[in-house]
């Protein structure tokens, strides 16, 4: 999964500036543009070094900070809104400041380069202002401006003091970009030789239901790995904090450039976070993970993420920052681009999948059942034991509403601590054929043996019809609530689906009626079931319902080999 706007807010928020040797604390949260400067604890204007780095952050970016309906968001990248908010807390509007100093060229930040340009019309000249990453940024500067606003020779002891700075940042979560300029710049030299001015250290604040979704996804065995551009102390920082890096491996970009495609394979199943790294990573990584045999979901949003996307099992395009070429490329937009939502698809998904096998089951062990009773019948000499009135009831009433309920039953309780299923593996695994069978043959024999004895016992043969009528439809009932799980007891919220419930009441009331109201009873051939008669069938249906609960329980001991 990407870091940014889907494990966390994608609300940047800034927090540390280190300018000069010295750390300054911002407070404030959001976008609001409110806040003081802080060091050591007290409360400080920020001097000029301090505004230096702001104008040239908000120089550098294309973010805007607009105020709607009494509340502050921003228009562009999180990560240039907070540095435009910050600025705005020391009384730096940006869109005076583009006004007083034009943008007249510009360099793309670029996920390569790790690094943005843009470049001024001043009075002095034309004036070049870079925002990047702090070890990208650092290549690039040969002085820095010192605490009294002038500049010196950046030597390897400055170099070492602000690596350490942006290493302390990192630790702390913080992502951080490094700033500089340079004054007569040009196109052809605007990203050399400048002068470098400072850190700036912001936080995205991880989304608070992500932590649980997590750990749902670990109970799942579903392994989660995070993909984010930031420093790798950063990432490393953040995934501890969300429980994704728990003893596995953080490697970088420049790591998996020099890993060849076999040592990939061989090492990815122990790498948890991958930091600094391109979209080109991406399909690497997820080409890996399915040659180790790993069913692959990964998110995006850029277009240059669109192969990985193409590539994965399931490819997941952003909806709200996502291009319209990675909508296209993957399986399912993520409409509010929150990681939980995708856990909740998850679960979603296994309990359709689920009710799919319920309604499959009770169907097909419907059928089993009612054809082993008309073809016993025959095979035994028997006169036929339901009509062709009786059959359709039984197709399109009896088997049709409970089915249909059971296509909507609520998900069952630890759906989301069981492993993933084989995808090799269909509906129609042995354990559950076994419970089809199962029920069907029990049908069989018990609405079989019921219409022989009633023939044995002399009455007539429309009065054994409805006996076998009417031990079809109740078995069929008692079916249902063993079906509504393979491998739980029914007993277990047995009256959980209410449309379960209602279907059945229903069906009770119709057979009542075609059993007690005479133009019914011709038109279905049926007969008046005396009470004892009725109990009797109502004991036989039932019987159904051990019969499934043994097969239930020799099941979850593995008798009928593993479960989904």
């Amino acid at each position: 999964s990407d870091k940014t706007g889907t494990l966390t807010k994608d609300e940047m928020t800034l927090r540390r500036l280190w300018v000069a040797g010295e750390e300054l604390a911002v407070t404030g949260a959001g976008y609001e543009p409110r806040g003081i400067f802080q060091r050591d604890g007290q409360d400080v204007a920020p001097g000029d070094s301090v505004r230096e780095l702001l104008r040239a952050g908000v120089l550098a970016s294309d973010a805007h900070l607009v105020r709607e309906e009494a509340a502050w968001r921003i228009q562009g990248d999180p990560t240039e809104g907070a540095l435009v908010v910050a600025a705005a807390k020391a009384g730096i509007d940006k869109l005076a400041l583009d006004r007083e100093l034009p943008r007249s060229g510009e360099i793309p930040f670029t996920s390569e380069a790790k690094r943005m340009t843009t470049l001024h019309q001043t009075p002095g000249g034309i004036v070049a202002f870079a925002k990047g990453a702090p070890e990208v940024l650092l290549g690039s500067c040969t002085r820095w401006r010192t605490a009294d606003g002038g500049e010196a020779e950046l030597d390897e002891a400055g170099r070492v003091a602000i690596q350490g700075a942006a290493r302390a940042m990192a630790e702390q979560a913080l992502r951080v970009l490094a700033l500089a300029t340079r004054t007569g710049a040009a196109p052809d030299n605007a990203e050399s030789d400048l002068v470098f001015l400072g850190l700036a250290g912001m936080i995205d604040p991880p989304r608070p239901e992500v932590r649980e979704a997590l750990r749902t996804c670990g109970r799942a065995g579903i392994k989660v790995v995070m993909i984010t551009g930031d420093h790798p102390l950063t990432a490393r920082a953040i995934a501890r904090e969300l429980g994704i890096l728990q003893g596995g491996r953080a490697v970088t970009g420049a790591e998996l450039e020099a890993m060849s495609d076999a040592d990939l394979e061989r090492e990815v199943e122990g790498i948890e976070v991958y930091a600094r790294v391109a979209p080109a990573h991406k399909l690497r990584v997820v080409t890996a993970l399915q040659k180790k045999g790993h069913s692959v979901a990964m998110t995006g949003d850029g277009v240059n993420d669109a192969p990985a996307l193409k590539k994965a099992d399931i490819g997941i395009a952003m909806g709200l920052t996502g291009t319209d070429v990675t909508k296209e490329a993957a399986d399912m937009t993520l409409t509010d681009d929150n990681f939980a939502s995708i856990v909740a698809a998850v679960e979603e998904g296994r309990g359709v999948f689920d009710n799919i096998k319920k309604y499959l089951m009770f169907l097909l062990s419907s059928n089993i059942g009612e054809i082993g009773l008309m073809a016993g019948a025959s095979l035994f000499g028997m006169p036929i034991p339901l009509s062709a009135v009786q059959i359709l009831w039984v197709n399109l009433a009896t088997d049709g509403l409970p089915a249909l309920a059971l296509a909507v039953d609520p998900p069952e309780p630890g759906l989301m601590r069981r492993p993933p299923r084989d995808p090799h593996r269909g509906i129609f695994t042995r354990p559950v054929v076994t419970l089809m069978l199962v029920g069907g043959l029990w049908s069989t024999l018990v609405n079989l043996g019921l219409f022989a004895w009633a023939l044995q016992s002399g009455r007539t043969l429309e009065e054994a019809m409805t006996l076998a009528f009417v031990s079809l439809v109740l078995i069929q009932f008692f079916k249902a609530y063993n079906y509504r799980s393979d491998r739980a007891s029914a007993l277990r919220r047995p009256f959980a689906n209410k449309w379960l419930n209602l279907a059945i009441i229903w069906e009770l009331l119709l057979l009542g009626l075609i059993l007690y109201v005479p133009f019914l009873r011709t038109a279905f051939g049926t007969t008046h079931l005396p009470l004892a008669d009725g109990l009797l069938v109502v004991a036989l249906a039932a019987s159904v319902a051990p019969v499934l609960e043994l097969a239930k329980w020799m099941e979850r001991r593995g008798w009928f080999g593993a479960m989904d």
